[in-house]
């Protein structure tokens, strides 16, 4: 040995060994974090609130009689997952399903780069993808049933998803080595955030404020009710047309939707187009409306509009019904007509609105018993928590409104988006237990509104087909609320001149598209088409917002103008202001 090598006594530092500053600095995150949900235990602990109430019960799946015949036929995903394995071992390729590739939750590099993500992606791939084979080709099942199934397969299929965890997620291991996890502190803070106000963020809840950056169209409430406030908006123009709008939003969402900013609202286009335009604002149910029925939200529409009428001293006015506003105002013009009274209302458009439930989608499979026992068992206050009716909205589109959010939210840790949108569906409004209901059992279970006089709104018999007045009918291409098929049956149940407009996108984008931002397009067609695919066979393609169209179809139907005066102005006549728009209702938790 010489001396060189007798004086080099140290060992060579190994460099998968962390540092004792790593050390220290990990062991820093993990009690942090054990602090975050410590603090989050106790503060829940001393507000005394329980667990949330479970929406679905997996016990309840053993109990499923069509659980064995699942299990039998499921034996087909097993055998091939076995081969899938076997051909690992044998280092026989394996190709997954032609989709995988497009799936935007794969789009990191290492679930294609790196084996080991590849492997999980592609077991991931197979096994799901036999899954929802499986529940398909499972017999026995009528189509309720086999329609549920489906949903919940799919619904499992993408929680189980291997991108929804942490360790095996390659993007989420990446940003939690590069700060140090501080990511995964941060996603932990808003998951303690979103548990405690028991409703997933998909925007920092802070971000806006109602009448200061969103809803801030200049206005007044001139008229209030216990169920809704009329919000007139002033006019942008020396004169305006001589019938006035009155808009009837979804009382299961905030009115806002339609006055976002002003660049999307088209409360602000349709006050530059010289309308003049009022908007009903639902109050969020309380104890206090246990009671309230459908009957009164057609007492208030009906309200609505004589109010109007008197204000501005005018024969009748235009009106829009937004989804299951427009389904009620079809119920109120029919109770009209049956009354002799249609010719109080000039014109009526459906925003993506339905009437005849039979091909509702998704939502229908909401409405059986043990779904409607739940709901009466979250609803003992009297009304149904809109945080409930939320989570079953974006349950129908599970992988783009949960999951996806899951993990950019939690896992990822990031800063949440500054959406408008994303900040309207998160503000949700409470619903009469009573009316609720009432409403999907007549409605969706029962599809009692096609049928003449099965039902009575305010003591009145009602009958769609007595519904003359001109009815201009828009649908979203892509609605997964509303789907297109259900939502075309308004020209089959509707007597008057009909005017049929297809829209791109869906159920929100498809109606809040204004002209200045350029997107989607739409279709016009042959109202007097026998059906839907008659009508999309000759339809034409515009480029473009179909706003444009609709105030070229108002116009046809009264074209007069008068001066934006007097009455016309918010305030100024008979009804005096109570409050700036947009109120206080739209407020109200």
């Amino acid at each position: 040995m010489n001396e060189a090598d007798k004086g080099d006594t140290t060992e060579a530092s190994n460099p998968f060994l962390p540092s004792p500053e790593d050390i220290q600095h990990w062991a820093s995150v993990m009690g942090r974090a054990q602090q975050m949900m410590l603090e989050y235990a106790l503060g829940q602990a001393n507000q005394g609130n329980s667990a949330a109430a479970t929406l679905f019960d997996p016990a309840s799946w053993l109990q499923n009689p069509t659980t064995q015949a699942w299990a039998e036929q499921s034996a087909q995903m097993w055998e091939q997952g076995a081969r899938f394995w076997t051909s690992l071992a044998t280092l026989q390729p394996f190709t997954p399903a032609a989709e995988a590739s497009k799936d935007k939750r794969f789009a990191d590099p290492d679930w294609t780069g790196n084996p080991v993500f590849a492997m999980i992606r592609q077991t991931y791939g197979m096994l799901s993808e036999q899954l929802l084979t499986t529940t398909r080709q499972m017999q026995g099942l009528d189509e309720a049933a086999r329609a549920k199934l489906e949903f919940a397969a799919k619904n499992m299929a993408e929680a189980l998803s291997p991108t929804n965890l942490a360790l095996t997620n390659p993007e989420v291991i990446r940003r939690a080595v590069e700060t140090r996890g501080e990511s995964l502190l941060k996603g932990l803070k808003h998951m303690l955030s979103d548990l405690s106000r028991g409703q997933l963020s998909h925007v920092d809840p802070d971000a806006f404020e109602v009448g200061v950056n969103i809803a801030t169209t200049p206005g007044k409430v001139i008229h209030e009710t216990p169920l809704y406030q009329l919000i007139h908006y002033a006019p942008t123009t020396k004169e305006v047309f001589a019938v006035p709008l009155v808009i009837f939003p979804p009382w299961i969402n905030r009115f806002y939707i339609l006055d976002l900013n002003p660049a999307k609202s088209f409360v602000a286009w349709a006050v530059e187009q010289g309308l003049s335009v009022f908007m009903v604002s639902w109050k969020s149910a309380d104890a206090s409306m246990k009671d309230v029925i459908w009957d009164d939200y057609v007492a208030a529409q009906v309200d609505a509009i004589d109010t109007v009428r008197a204000l501005l001293d005018v024969p009748a006015v235009h009106t829009i019904g937004y989804c299951v506003a427009g389904t009620t105002l079809a119920a109120t013009l029919a109770m009209l007509s049956a009354k002799g009274e249609a010719d109080k209302v000039k014109s009526v458009t459906f925003f993506t609105a339905q009437v005849d439930f039979e091909r509702a989608g998704e939502l229908k499979m909401f409405v059986d018993d043990s779904y409607l026992s739940l709901l009466q068992q979250l609803s003992a206050p009297g009304y149904l928590d809109g945080r409930y009716m939320a989570a079953t909205f974006n349950s129908l589109r599970g992988r783009d409104l949960i999951w996806n959010y899951v993990v950019s939210n939690y896992l990822l840790g990031n800063d949440y988006p500054p959406f408008d949108l994303l900040y309207w569906n998160g503000d949700t409004t409470n619903l009469p237990a009573t009316w609720h209901r009432q409403y999907l059992v007549d409605l969706y279970r029962d599809n009692r509104l096609v049928v003449p006089n099965s039902l009575s709104v305010c003591g009145t018999p009602i009958d769609l087909r007595k519904i003359e007045v001109p009815a201009y009918i828009q649908a979203g291409r892509d609605d997964h609320i509303a789907p297109l098929a259900s939502v075309w049956r308004l020209m089959d149940n509707l007597s008057g001149p009909k005017t049929f407009l297809l829209a791109g996108s869906g159920h929100i984008a498809g109606v809040v598209n204004p002209p200045a931002a350029g997107k989607y397009q739409y279709w016009t067609g042959d109202n007097a088409a026998s059906s839907l695919e008659a009508f999309e066979a000759g339809a034409t393609e515009t480029k473009g917002s179909w706003w444009p169209h609709w105030i070229g179809w108002i116009a046809g139907q009264d074209g007069k103008k008068i001066a934006a005066k007097g009455a016309r102005i918010p305030g100024k006549g008979a009804k005096k202001a109570i409050e700036d728009a947009p109120g206080r209702y739209v407020k109200q938790r």
